[in-house]
C-alpha cells in the first residue's frame, strides 16, 4: 500500500513542510529510515537523526524547528507520537480488512453468520455457531458448536475456539490461542487413580478483549469462565477453570491462573507471576514480575516476591538480602568474641 504525503496529512490533519506528493509504502524508525519509509519524531534525544534519515516523510510536533538543511517532507501536527499511533492504526485496519469466503471452509448448515464475514482458507464452523457483522476468522480456525461471536471481531490463523464460548465485540484473539479446552479436574479414588471431572461449563469473554497467541483459557467445571470488558491477556498465559477477570486488567506473559480466583478490576500483573486457586485479588492491585501469590489480596496493593508481600517491604528487606554473607561473617566475628569474653569470665 502506496501513500502520499497529503494523503497522510489528511488523515491527521496536519500541516505538509515539503512535497506534498512525496510517497511511502513502509514504516521505520527514524534512525534506520530509507527512501519511501515513513517515520516519526517525538523523543527529542533522537532529534539528530532528522538531519541523516533517508526516510521520504517524517511526522513532526507543530513546534519543531529546522536548525539545519533536511532532505525529507515533514508533516506537522499537535502530537507527533499520538498521530503515528492513529496512523498505525489506520494501516493495520487498512491492512487486516479481508472479506469473502475462501475455499476450501466448512460451514455448518445451522450457522447462522452476519455481513462482511471474512472466513479464511481450511476454517471450520460448527453446528449453531453465531458470527456478528465484520467478523474475521483466519485460516486453520476451528470454532465449535454453539459459539457465538460478536461483530468486529478478529480470530487469528490456528486459533481453536471449543463449544458454548461466547465472545463479545471488538475482541482479538491471536493465534495459537486455545479458548474452552478443559479445566484441570480430577478426583483421587481411593485406590489412587485420579478420575476425570466432567468440565460442563464455558467460558464468556466480554467486549474489547485481546488475547495474545498461545494463550488458554479453560472452560469452567460449572457456569464460566468469565473475562471481563477490556482486558488485555499477553502471550502464553493460562487461565484455569472458573476464573474471572475484572475489567480492564492487563496480565503480561507466562502468567499462570489456578481455578475459581477472582481478579479485580484495573490490575496490572507482570510476566510469570503464579497465583493460586480460590484466592480474591481486589482492585488495581499491581504484581511485580515473577511474584508467587497464595493468599488474598487487598485492593491498590503492590506486591513483589514469593510468597509475595508489600513492594515497599521487599525493597527494605533485599537490602538486607544482599548483605548476608557480610552479615554472617560479622556474626561468626560475634560469637567468637562471645566466646572468647565467656572463656576470661
Amino acid at each position: 500500500m502506496k501513500f502520499t504525503a497529503n494523503q497522510i496529512a489528511e488523515i491527521l490533519d496536519g500541516e505538509i513542510d515539503g512535497n506534498e506528493n512525496a510517497i511511502v509504502y513502509k514504516l521505520s524508525k527514524i534512525e534506520e529510515g530509507e527512501e519511501g519509509s515513513l517515520t516519526f519524531l517525538s523523543n527529542p534525544k533522537y532529534t539528530s537523526h532528522i538531519y541523516s534519515t533517508k526516510a521520504s516523510i517524517i511526522i513532526v510536533n507543530k513546534d519543531f524547528v529546522v536548525e539545519n538543511k533536511i532532505g525529507t517532507t515533514l508533516i506537522k501536527v499537535e502530537d507527533a507520537y499520538a498521530s503515528f499511533s492513529k496512523l498505525l492504526e489506520f494501516y493495520n485496519e487498512v491492512k487486516l480488512n479481508k472479506t469473502g469466503i475462501e475455499s476450501p471452509s466448512f460451514i455448518s448448515e445451522t450457522a447462522k453468520i452476519g455481513k462482511n464475514l471474512y472466513l479464511g482458507a481450511f476454517a471450520y464452523l460448527s453446528n449453531n455457531v453465531q458470527l456478528g457483522d465484520n467478523v474475521k476468522i483466519y485460516p486453520n480456525v476451528y470454532i465449535g458448536d454453539n459459539v457465538t461471536i460478536g461483530s468486529n471481531t478478529t480470530i487469528f490463523a490456528g486459533a481453536k475456539i471449543y463449544s458454548e464460548t461466547v465472545i463479545g465485540e471488538n475482541c482479538a484473539i491471536h493465534s495459537g490461542a486455545i479458548i474452552g479446552a478443559d479445566g484441570f479436574g480430577f478426583a483421587p479414588s481411593a485406590d489412587g487413580i485420579y478420575n476425570k471431572i466432567p468440565q460442563i461449563g464455558n467460558v464468556v469473554i466480554e467486549d474489547n478483549v485481546d488475547i495474545g497467541a498461545a494463550t488458554t483459557i479453560d472452560r469452567a467445571t460449572l457456569g464460566s469462565t468469565i473475562i471481563r470488558k477490556g482486558v488485555k491477556l499477553d502471550n502464553q498465559i493460562q487461565i484455569a477453570h472458573n476464573v474471572e477477570i475484572g475489567k480492564n486488567t492487563v496480565i503480561a506473559a507466562q502468567t499462570g491462573i489456578a481455578g475459581s480466583t477472582k481478579i479485580g478490576e484495573n490490575c496490572l500483573i507482570g510476566g510469570q507471576v503464579g497465583i493460586a486457586g480460590h484466592l480474591i485479588i481486589g482492585n488495581n492491585i499491581r504484581m511485580q514480575a515473577k511474584s508467587g501469590i497464595g493468599k488474598n489480596i487487598k485492593d491498590n496493593e503492590i506486591i513483589q516476591g514469593t510468597p509475595a508481600f508489600g513492594y515497599s517491604d521487599y525493597n527494605k528487606s533485599y537490602v538486607y538480602f544482599k548483605k548476608l554473607p557480610e552479615l554472617v561473617v560479622k556474626l561468626n566475628s560475634l560469637e567468637k568474641e562471645i566466646k572468647a569474653l565467656k572463656d576470661l569470665s
